[in-house]
């Protein structure tokens, strides 16, 4: 599977992920449930590869741009 995952939007993901995962020390009962949303954004951000994504066909990387050369 292609990456479609961007520099940027990895940071982010991590960011969240990891902020979330650490409300699982804070938050009471059933609100911990919460934190593991945190999973797959790091997951995704790990492998490059978001699947909600894919059906969107969005993609956040660079590599399918295309160069555009200035004149000089």
């Amino acid at each position: 599977m292609k990456q479609n995952v961007g520099k940027i939007d990895r940071i982010v993901r991590v960011i969240v992920g990891l902020g979330l995962l650490s409300l699982g020390l804070f938050l009471d009962g059933n609100a911990r449930w919460v934190a593991l949303l945190g999973v797959p954004l790091l997951a995704s951000a790990l492998t490059g590869v978001c699947l909600l994504y894919c059906p969107l066909k969005m993609n956040t990387t660079n590599c399918c741009k295309k160069d555009v050369k200035e004149a000089t």
